[in-house]
């Protein structure tokens, strides 16, 4: 791989305008950065860019709907290109999608899940990662999910959609380690938001894992504390940014661990 990498200045986060993503924003932000800050609308921005603005950070705003490949190659190209691109991608939107029987779902509503879970993030890349290889690198942070590596009766365009972004990541991990491209899959465990509070899995729960513990995560990622553990899904409220650090520190990071694997009879 290459020199390290230095701690991220220019950021693009999505789906920043509430739950976790709006947490990250805030751990994010911090004098010398520049965020760029997404949701569906730009209004729906202004309580997270303004406390962005008051830890000294650089915000700008853009109102897209990933689900439109248009809008999100504009997105890409307009910050590539007016704002100097970016040196860390956080895919953090998501949507739930359709909850029922995988034969009784809406096929329209099931696929318009991949398109703002796994399409946009794609897009993203396509276009901000050349960008970040002519400079010398830069990192890829995705919302990953235990949904992932697991199965579910009633969510399956969610639970697909988690690990086609896994597969995904560890297909951009392959292709650009060597090149200074680092990916960092990033479950956030159960947090209370608008979308966990929906799924009927979660009906009834009252222990939630805390948004802090995935910002911690996140923020020692930006700073490029654990460039050491690129490529391995990493999990909030089980990891630690010292724990990780140990493992680093010992050795004990396998190129197989923590990655999309078939399982032995």
């Amino acid at each position: 791989m290459q020199a390290q990498l230095a701690s991220a200045k220019k950021i693009l986060l999505t789906g920043a305008s509430r739950g976790i993503g709006a947490t990250l924003a805030r751990v994010l932000a911090e004098p010398g950065r520049e965020l760029f800050l997404v949701a569906r609308t730009r209004e729906a921005l202004y309580g997270t860019a303004r406390a962005c603005s008051e830890r000294g950070a650089k915000v700008q705003t853009f109102g897209v709907d990933l689900a439109v490949a248009s809008q999100v190659t504009a997105l890409a190209q307009e910050v590539r290109d007016d704002f100097g691109g970016v040196d860390l991608l956080v895919n953090n939107a998501g949507i739930l999608g359709p909850e029922g029987l995988p034969w009784e779902t809406d096929p329209e509503q099931w696929w318009q899940t991949q398109l703002v879970n796994v399409r946009a993030p794609y897009l993203l890349q396509r276009i901000l990662i050349p960008d970040m290889l002519q400079k010398g690198g830069g990192r890829v942070i995705d919302l990953s999910s235990g949904a992932a590596v697991t199965d579910d009766e009633l969510c399956s365009a969610y639970f697909t959609s988690k690990t086609a972004l896994l597969r995904l990541a560890g297909s951009l991990d392959l292709a650009g380690r060597d090149k200074g491209i680092l990916v960092f899959p990033v479950a956030p465990g159960v947090v209370e938001t608008d979308m966990t509070r929906a799924m009927s899995m979660h009906i009834g729960r009252d222990a939630w894992n805390d948004p802090q513990q995935v910002a911690q995560l996140v923020k020692a990622i930006a700073a490029g504390w654990l460039d050491g553990v690129a490529g391995c899904q990493l999990r909030a409220g089980v990891d630690t940014v010292e724990q990780l650090q140990e493992r680093i520190a010992c050795g004990e990071v396998l190129r197989s661990s923590r990655r999309l694997r078939l399982t032995d009879w």
